[in-house]
């Protein structure tokens, strides 16, 4: 399995098949984005689409926002989706992919499950994150 990045110009060409993936992992975010959303970002260059693919196939999606903290650049993982794509392999390439960003550190929003698997390859639980409307 591949991972790329889609650079903006390609985004029209690429959403159609990754949206669904997208779509799935938003379904967890607690309604703080639409896949819509997720387009404009990634389309406007705010978001980084990155996806997995396997035989010319699409195999899984997600978007990354960078955040410049004084000491560090932060890849925080927004949305990802798809089935069988998590494997050290695959963290390997991700992680290779955000340093080509400037990341110097990965970090993601996830539920329980997620955060389990990614403890595997060395991500762990930093804070958990609650909200409300004011």
């Amino acid at each position: 399995m591949k991972i790329q990045h889609v650079a903006p110009e390609w985004t029209a060409r690429v959403w159609p098949e990754a949206a669904p993936f997208i779509a799935d992992a938003l379904a967890h975010a607690g309604g703080d984005y639409t896949v819509e959303q997720a387009q404009t970002l990634v389309n406007t260059g705010q978001w980084v689409l990155v996806v997995a693919h396997q035989d010319g196939k699409l195999a899984g999606a997600a978007t990354v926002c960078f955040i410049n903290r004084p000491a560090q650049r932060v890849a925080f993982v927004t949305a990802i989706g798809g089935r069988l794509i998590s494997n050290k392999d695959t963290y390997q390439q991700l992680s290779e992919l955000l340093k080509s960003f400037g990341a110097t550190h990965i970090e993601g929003a996830a539920r329980e499950s997620i955060a389990r698997l990614w403890t595997r390859y060395g991500l762990a639980e930093k804070y958990r994150i609650v909200g409300a409307a004011l």
